[in-house]
C-alpha cells in the first residue's frame, strides 16, 4: 500500500457506505452469503510437486558501512560491490541507480513529472548522493591487485536531460559472461525531508535507496536501467548484503537481515546486519522507538513504533500471526529468519506503506478504530510484498501489476479469510469488504488505460492506483469466485513457487493459469490486463404470460379445426428472459429466476455468444430475474442492469441479492465515486 494506493478513496466513502450497509451478516451464513464465495480455510491446496528454491543466483553483493549523522541527515558509506555478468554476452559498461538524486533539484525526472503526488507537500529539504570513488579491481596495467577509479568517466546524465538517477559507467574492458568483478565504492548520501519512503523528520531517519545500486542486466545482455519516475519503483539482482550501520548511542536501529554483531564504541552504536538472497537493503534509526517482539512460525518479528502506539503495534503483530502462515501456505514458506515492522511517527507519514527485504513500514493513527481495518490491511499488504516484489522479483517498473496488483489480490484474499465480510469495515453492525471497494474503484478507470503497461506510462496517479492495484485484484478475485478458490490458489501458488528468486514476465503468470485453469481462462486474464478488458451482463428482456392453447387453424386426423386461444386449465405460466453480455471478457454466470410463490430456479450460461434467451415454463408466474446472484463476476461493469421484474409483478429485483452489504457498497460507489 503506497501513497498511490486506492485505499484513501475507500476511507472517504466509508461514511456513505454506512448508510446502506447496516445489517450485520448472519453468523451462521456461508462464505457465499457473506460476499466471499468459496473462501474458507478448508482443505489446503497441495504444492508437493513444486520444490522451493533454497537460494537465489548471486549476482550483485554489497559489503558496506553506513555512518549516520542525524544532525546533518547524511550517511557516509564505503565498501565493496561484487558483481557477476549473469548474461550470455560480454558487457563493457555498468549502469548504476543513484535514486536519492531524484530529490536533488527540480530538473530530476521525479520532480519534473506532472503526475499528482504528495512529494511537493511534504519534502522539506533536498536529498542527493555524491559518489566519491568507484574503483574496478584488476583494471590497471600496474598489476592484478591495482584498482582504477572509474567514476571520472561516468556519464551522470544524457544530453538535454539533467536527471542524475540513472548513470552509465564505462568499464574500459569487456566483462565476459559469468565473469565476476569487484568494485571499491565510497559515497556520501544526503537524506531529503521524508518523501517517497525515504528521508528524515526530526531525529527519525528512514534510510532507503541510499547507496549506488547496480541495475539489472537481463540474460540477453540488455540493461534494465531507468531513472527514478514518480510512478515507478525498483528492480535489481539478488545477492548478499553485509552492512555495518553506525549511529549515535541511544538510537534504535531496524534493518534488513538479522543483526550478527553489536557494540557501542565512543558513544556510537554499531550493528552489523547480514542477509543473503535479497535485492535491496534499507535501515531506520530513531531515538524514540519502542518495540514489541514475537517469534511467529520460527520468524523473529519485531515491531518498532512511536510512543503511544502500543495498541497499534499489537494489531500489527496480530496481522503477522495470521499473515506469515497464510502467505507461507499459499506462496511458499517465508525463507528469512527475521521480519521488522516499522511504524513511522505521524510527522513522517511518507515513510509508511513501503517494503524492503525483511523490513516493511506500516502506517495509521493511534486513534484509528479497530473496526476500520486500514492498519491490518497495510501490514498484510507490505508483508505480501516479501513475496510479490521480494521473492518473486518481477520488473515492477515495466510490469507493476505483477507486483502491486497480484499482491493487492493476495492481501484482499488473506484479510477476507481472516476477518470475513468486515475485512475493510466492521463498525456498529456495518460489515464491508475490500473486494467491493477495489472493484468499484477500478470500474471508473477500466476504459481509460491498459492495466499491463509500465508504471511511468500511466497518464495519472488515479489511473495507476485504480488499474494496477484495484483492477488487477478485482480481475483475479473474479476468477477466484467464478472458478473456485482452490483452482486460482493453485495457479497463483505455482507461479509464486516456480518464480521464487527469479525475474518472471507476464507470460510466466499466464502459463501458470493456463496449466491449472485452461487456455480460455488464461486468455481472459490476458485480455483483461492487456486490452482494457471489460464485461457487463444485462437483462435486456423479460416476458411472462399464462400458458394457453394456441389459437389458429390446425389439421388433425384429416379434419381442419379452428381453435380459439384458451388459458391452460392448470394455471401454468410460460415466458422468457433475454440476457446479454457486453464487452470483451467472458465468464460463466448463473441466472436466478424468482417466481410468484417465492420459489427460485437457477440456469447456467457459459457466456458464449453475445446473448442467450432462456425459455421458462412454471406452475406460477415469473416474478423476476437476477444475473449472477452470488456476485461472482466482481468486475461486472454495471450492477443496475443485472436484475429485472416481470411485467405486472413487483419486487422482482432479487431481494436476496440487494440485501447484501457487498452488493450495496459496490452499487453505491458506482454512482458516487469520482
Amino acid at each position: 500500500m503506497r501513497t498511490r494506493s486506492p485505499l484513501p478513496l475507500l476511507f472517504a466513502l466509508a461514511s456513505a457506505v454506512l448508510v446502506v450497509a447496516h445489517d450485520p451478516p448472519d453468523a451462521s451464513a456461508t462464505p457465499q452469503a457473506l460476499g466471499l464465495p468459496g473462501l474458507s480455510a478448508g482443505t489446503p491446496v497441495r504444492f508437493d510437486d513444486i520444490p522451493l528454491a533454497d537460494h537465489a543466483e548471486e549476482v550483485a553483493s554489497y559489503t558496506l558501512s553506513a555512518k549516520l549523522d542525524p544532525s546533518a541527515h547524511t550517511v557516509h558509506g564505503e565498501g565493496t560491490i561484487r558483481w557477476r555478468n549473469a548474461s550470455s554476452v560480454p558487457v563493457s559498461e555498468l549502469w548504476l541507480h543513484l535514486y536519492l538524486n531524484a530529490f536533488k533539484n527540480e530538473k530530476s525526472s521525479f520532480l519534473r513529472e506532472p503526475l499528482p503526488f504528495r512529494t511537493g507537500e511534504t519534502m522539506k529539504d533536498w536529498g542527493f548522493i555524491d559518489v566519491r570513488r568507484l574503483a574496478l579491481h584488476g583494471a590497471s596495467v600496474d598489476g592484478p591487485g591495482a584498482a582504477v577509479d572509474l567514476w571520472p568517466g561516468a556519464e551522470l546524465h544524457r544530453e538535454g536531460d539533467e536527471d542524475e538517477t540513472d548513470v552509465r559507467v564505462p568499464l574500459g574492458r569487456d566483462v565476459a559472461p559469468n565473469e565476476s568483478i569487484t568494485l571499491d565504492v565510497a559515497f556520501d548520501s544526503k537524506l531529503p525531508g521524508v518523501v517517497a519512503r525515504t528521508g528524515y523528520a526530526g531525529t527519525f531517519h528512514m534510510v532507503a535507496q541510499w547507496f549506488p545500486k547496480i541495475a539489472r542486466l537481463e540474460s540477453d545482455g540488455r540493461w534494465a536501467h531507468f531513472p527514478f519516475h514518480k510512478m515507478a519503483e525498483f528492480y535489481a539482482d539478488f545477492g548478499t548484503y553485509d552492512v555495518t550501520v553506525d549511529v549515535p548511542d541511544g538510537y534504535v536501529i531496524g534493518a534488513t537481515g538479522p543483526m550478527t554483531e553489536s557494540r557501542v564504541v565512543g558513544g556510537r552504536r554499531i550493528e552489523r546486519h547480514q542477509q543473503s538472497d535479497v535485492h535491496d537493503f534499507a535501515f531506520t534509526a530513531w531515538d524514540k522507538y519502542q518495540s514489541l517482539t514475537e517469534t511467529i512460525e520460527g520468524v523473529a518479528v519485531k515491531v518498532l513504533y512511536p510512543p503511544g502506539y502500543t495498541k497499534v503495534a499489537q494489531r500489527e503483530l496480530a496481522a503477522m500471526r495470521f499473515g506469515i502462515p497464510h502467505f507461507g501456505a499459499r506462496y511458499g514458506r517465508y525463507p528469512y529468519a527475521v521480519l521488522t515492522l516499522v511504524h513511522p511517527p505521524q510527522t513522517a507519514g511518507e515513510a509508511g506503506g513501503m517494503e524492503y527485504p525483511t523490513l516493511i513500514t506500516t502506517g495509521g493513527h493511534w486513534y484509528d478504530p479497530k473496526g476500520l481495518r486500514a492498519i491490518e490491511h497495510v501490514t498484510l499488504h507490505e508483508f505480501g510484498h516479501q513475496y510479490f516484489y521480494g521473492l518473486v522479483a518481477s520488473d515492477e517498473v515495466t510490469w507493476p501489476f505483477l507486483d502491486e496488483g497480484l499482491n493487492e489480490y493476495a492481501t484482499e484474499q488473506a484479510i477476507a479469510q481472516w476477518l470475513g465480510a468486515g475485512s475493510f469495515l466492521d463498525i456498529s453492525g456495518a460489515s464491508v469488504s475490500f473486494n467491493a471497494g477495489s472493484a468499484t474503484i477500478s470500474d471508473r478507470a477500466v476504459h481509460n488505460e491498459r492495466v499491463a503497461q509500465p508504471a511511468y506510462a500511466f497518464e495519472s496517479g488515479s489511473d495507476y492506483g485504480a488499474l494496477v492495484y484495484a483492477r488487477t485484484a478485482s480481475i483475479v478475485e473474479t476468477l477466484r469466485r467464478v472458478y473456485g478458490d482452490a483452482q486460482v490458489s493453485l495457479a497463483l501458488g505455482r507461479y509464486a513457487r516456480r518464480q521464487r528468486f527469479k525475474h518472471p514476465s507476464p507470460d510466466d503468470l499466464f502459463a501458470a493459469f493456463e496449466e491449472v485453469l485452461g487456455a480460455s481462462v488464461a486468455k481472459t486474464l490476458r485480455t483483461a490486463l492487456f486490452d482494457k478488458g471489460w464485461v457487463d451482463y444485462a437483462v435486456t428482456g423479460i416476458f411472462d404470460e399464462r400458458a394457453s392453447e394456441r389459437a389458429g387453424v390446425y389439421d388433425r386426423a384429416g379434419k381442419r379445426d379452428t381453435v380459439a386461444e384458451k388459458p391452460s386449465a392448470d394455471g401454468r405460466h410460460e415466458g422468457w428472459v433475454l440476457v446479454t453480455r457486453r464487452g470483451t471478457l467472458t465468464f460463466p454466470v448463473d441466472i436466478e429466476l424468482t417466481f410468484a410463490d417465492g420459489s427460485t430456479e437457477r440456469r447456467r450460461w457459459e457466456g458464449d455468444g453475445e446473448s442467450t434467451r432462456i425459455r421458462i415454463e412454471h406452475r406460477v408466474a415469473l416474478r423476476g430475474v437476477v444475473i449472477d446472484p452470488d456476485h461472482n463476476v466482481l468486475i461486472d461493469q454495471n450492477l443496475l442492469n443485472n436484475h429485472a421484474t416481470a411485467p405486472g409483478q413487483s419486487g422482482g429485483g432479487a431481494p436476496r441479492t440487494l440485501e447484501r452489504a457487498l452488493y450495496w457498497t459496490q452499487l453505491l460507489v458506482q454512482q458516487v465515486a469520482p
